[in-house]
């Protein structure tokens, strides 16, 4: 005997219950009270449980080992550090459930006839099926399902020995070895951060890439400054993985040309992320797809090619950031309660961190995107933080920062960099780009001594002058600080 169905009609339902979730929700609820949203799995949002929180802390124990073991440059000598696995992994584990816990509690506060938890699938362009037993009818729909770890069969062959950044903060204990597939974002933080903390790390990619850089000077720099860490092979040529009882076999041809066997005790698949639309019923609708089957988006209204249809977050593989899924949520939020009035909503300047050490920073238009629309319309410039006075002083001295502007109107527009502090230098560059200001007029701002800051002054002095808008570079500035 079938369950009886329960019927619904709501305003607004909101698929998938993240950051993209909370968010259109929030602001749905400004103009209605008629609004349901489902979760399939369980709530606390990726970058708590399993993305940004539990990966930061397991890098800032790896930078406690490290900066232990690094004392001897100032003259201070330890006998040596130990490295308690177990323990590093139950306070990055007890501090994730703390984050998630803040999600939780915001959650409980919504109201409770608002939330249902179960898998949706589409029936039609207005009409959701929750777990084969409520049908909801929605004038408006907001699809915020977020994303998965997704990775090559060949990494498949690994079985239970295969770790995500979905699993891998589920450990007991540190392993002894892991080959890490993927030198983008996720694979460089952990694979760095379990090589510091003592594991034995390979890291393996396939195109050459290195945590996203565009800037060739730059990829290149920070592909010798990791592989002085740990080894990574960016175009690594890999045969096979196999199985065994407690670890996994892979077979590669190292830089050398050499068939290696290598064993290890885990595979980690840092391979991309792939957006969770493939499993909500889209053929029963009639949405545009793109060739990756995901629904095509306009990014500043985050409408679909159905009028009353949204999508916001890791969903749409945009921009797969906890900041840029909060402003698509509340974008998508506003116009599914206002529809059919729809508004562009805010886009900020494009920021983008990586938390490996040097850090890496992308702000604006990257180097590949600067080149491709502006031709030879640009000039770049350049500081090295090796001789960069505070960094000197501090013992972080690896890295470069290059900026990007316009010829003629001197318009920043965009930096990558890999160095210290990139994080906060690539937050100043973000508001400099959102004010659209010049360089000259960057130039114009505070820069105090001694900092690393100051190391930007140099790169944008240095664009100045390529772009005629400044004097020559002088050698050796001392009111850029000594070594700038």
């Amino acid at each position: 005997m079938k369950n009886s169905i329960d019927y619904r009609t709501v305003d607004v339902a909101i698929i998938g219950f993240g950051t993209a979730g909370m968010s259109a929700y929030r602001e749905a609820l400004k103009q209605t009270q008629n609004i349901v949203f489902i979760e399939a799995a369980h709530f606390g949002t990726t970058c708590a449980r399993v993305g940004c929180m539990p990966s930061k802390l397991l890098i800032a124990a790896a930078e406690a080992a490290h900066n232990a073991e690094s004392t001897a440059q100032f003259g201070i000598h330890t006998a040596g550090i130990t490295v308690d696995g177990k323990q590093v992994l139950k306070r990055v584990q007890s501090e994730r459930d703390r984050f998630v816990g803040f999600v939780n509690e915001a959650v409980e506060e919504f109201d409770p006839a608002h939330k249902l938890l179960g898998r949706a699938q589409f029936k039609d362009d207005n009409t959701l099926i929750v777990n084969d037993d409520i049908e909801i009818t929605a004038r408006r729909i907001v699809i915020a399902t977020g994303s998965r770890p997704a990775y090559p069969a060949l990494l498949a062959e690994a079985g239970d020995r295969l770790l995500t950044n979905d699993s891998i903060f589920e450990l007991s204990d540190l392993p002894k070895s892991v080959a890490v597939f993927g030198p983008g974002v996720i694979g460089l933080e952990l694979g760095q951060a379990l090589s510091r903390l003592g594991v034995k790390v390979k890291v393996f990619g396939r195109s050459g890439s290195v945590a996203a850089i565009s800037d060739p000077v730059i990829r290149e720099y920070a592909n010798t400054t990791f592989n002085q860490e740990f080894y990574l092979d960016t175009r690594a040529n890999v045969k096979s993985t196999v199985k065994q009882d407690d670890s996994v076999l892979i077979r590669y041809i190292n830089k050398d040309g050499l068939e290696i066997d290598e064993t290890f005790d885990y595979i980690l698949a840092a391979t991309g992320r792939r957006p969770n639309v493939d499993n909500i019923s889209l053929d029963n609708t009639t949405l545009a797809l793109d060739s990756r089957g995901v629904p095509i988006v306009d990014r500043y209204t985050m409408q679909t090619s159905v009028p009353h249809i949204f999508m916001a977050g890791d969903a749409t593989d945009d921009q797969t950031l906890l900041h840029e899924a909060a402003d698509e949520g509340r974008i998508a939020g506003s116009n599914a309660s206002s529809f059919p009035d729809i508004r562009s909503g805010l886009r900020r300047s494009p920021l983008s961190v990586v938390f490996t050490d040097p850090q890496v920073a992308t702000v604006g238009l990257n180097f590949q995107q600067v080149n491709d629309q502006y031709a030879s319309c640009f000039a770049i410039g350049e500081v090295s933080f090796e001789n960069q006075g505070r960094s000197r002083v501090i013992g972080k001295n690896k890295g470069l920062l290059r900026v990007y502007a316009a010829q003629g109107t001197g318009i920043l527009l965009g930096a990558e960099m890999f160095g210290p502090s990139a994080e906060h230098i690539g937050h100043l560059m973000a508001w400099a780009l959102q004010q659209r200001l010049t360089i000259n007029q960057l130039l114009d701002m505070p820069f105090y001594h001694p900092v690393i800051e100051e190391g930007l002054r140099t790169a944008l002095r240095d664009v100045a002058s390529k772009l005629h808008l400044g004097p020559e570079m002088v050698a050796r500035c001392l009111d850029c600080g000594p070594g700038a």
